[in-house]
C-alpha cells in the first residue's frame, strides 16, 4: 500500500466497498426471489459478526499505525536533544581546529537532518548524514588522542548517541511500516462486510438507503486515516521538526 498516493487509496476504497455493496444487495434481491423460506434475521447475525470482526481489525491497525506515530515523533525529539547535547559539548574541546570543524559539521548535519523530512531530498540527505558520521568520527578520533580527558570522553559519549538515535529514526520512520498483509486483510473485510450489508438488505426486500453512502465513506476515512498514520512524509498528520529547528536556531545564535 506504500506505493498507492492517499488521494488514490480513498477512491479505490470507495470504489471497491461500493461495487460490494451494490453486489450483495443484488444477490440479496436473487436470493429472496430464488428462496422466499430464507430469513433475513439469521443472516442480519451473521453480518453483525463480520462487521464486529472488522472494527476489531480496524482498531488493532490503527493501534499499531499510532504506536508508529508516536515512536516517530519520540525519535525525533531524542534525536534533536542527542544533536544539542553534541554540538554543546564540541565547544569544550580543547584543541580550536577540532572544535571549529566539529561545530560546523553539527550545523551541517542539522541542515541534512531537516533536509530528510522532503521525500525528494530523502536519500541525498541519508547519505550525507552517514558521511558527515565519518567525518565527525575522524575529528574525534584525533581529539581522543590529543587530549584524552573526561570532557573529550563525554562528547564522545554523545556523539556516539547521536550516531545510534540516526538509525533508530531511520528504523522508525522509514523500515518500520503497517505489514501489507494487514493491509490486505483490511481491504478483504471491508468488501465481505459491505458485501453482507448490501445482502441483507437485499434479501429483507429493502430500497437502497442514502445511508449506505454514509458507511462507505466511513470505511474509507478511517482506512485513509490509519494509512495516513503509517506514512511519515505523506498526508496531513506528519512529525513535526520543530524541535530540530530549534537547535538549528540554537546553534546559529552562538555559543551561549
Amino acid at each position: 500500500m506504500g506505493g498507492v498516493p492517499l488521494w488514490l487509496l480513498f477512491v479505490l476504497t470507495c470504489l471497491l466497498t461500493g461495487v460490494a455493496l451494490e453486489a450483495g444487495y443484488r444477490l440479496g434481491r436473487w436470493r429472496l426471489r430464488l428462496a422466499k423460506a430464507e430469513m433475513d434475521s439469521p443472516v442480519g447475525t451473521m453480518v453483525g459478526s463480520i462487521l464486529a470482526l472488522f472494527a476489531f481489525m480496524l482498531a488493532f491497525t490503527f493501534g499499531l499505525g499510532a504506536t508508529r506515530f508516536e515512536s516517530r515523533r519520540q525519535a525525533a525529539l531524542d534525536e534533536a536533544n542527542a544533536i544539542g547535547t553534541t554540538y554543546l559539548r564540541a565547544q569544550l574541546l580543547r584543541d580550536p581546529q577540532q572544535r571549529t570543524e566539529s561545530t560546523r559539521l553539527l550545523r551541517e548535519y542539522v541542515a541534512a537532518r531537516l533536509s530528510a523530512a522532503e521525500e525528494s531530498k530523502l536519500e541525498e540527505s541519508i547519505a550525507r548524514s552517514e558521511q558527515i558520521h565519518g567525518l565527525l568520527w575522524a575529528e574525534t578520533r584525533k581529539a581522543a588522542a590529543s587530549d584524552p580527558t573526561p570532557i573529550t570522553a563525554l562528547y564522545i559519549d554523545s556523539l556516539n548517541e547521536m550516531i545510534d538515535l540516526h538509525a533508530n529514526r531511520l528504523q522508525a520512520a522509514i523500515r518500520s511500516r503497517i505489514p501489507s498483509t494487514i493491509w490486505a486483510g483490511l481491504m478483504a473485510l471491508a468488501v465481505l462486510g459491505m458485501a453482507s450489508v448490501g445482502y441483507q438488505a437485499g434479501l429483507s426486500a429493502t430500497r437502497r438507503s442514502p445511508t449506505m453512502v454514509g458507511l462507505i465513506l466511513a470505511f474509507a476515512g478511517v482506512l485513509l486515516l490509519i494509512a495516513d498514520l503509517d506514512r511519515p512524509r505523506e498526508g496531513l498528520i506528519v512529525v513535526s521538526q520543530q524541535a530540530i529547528i530549534d537547535v538549528q536556531k540554537s546553534m546559529n545564535a552562538g555559543p551561549p
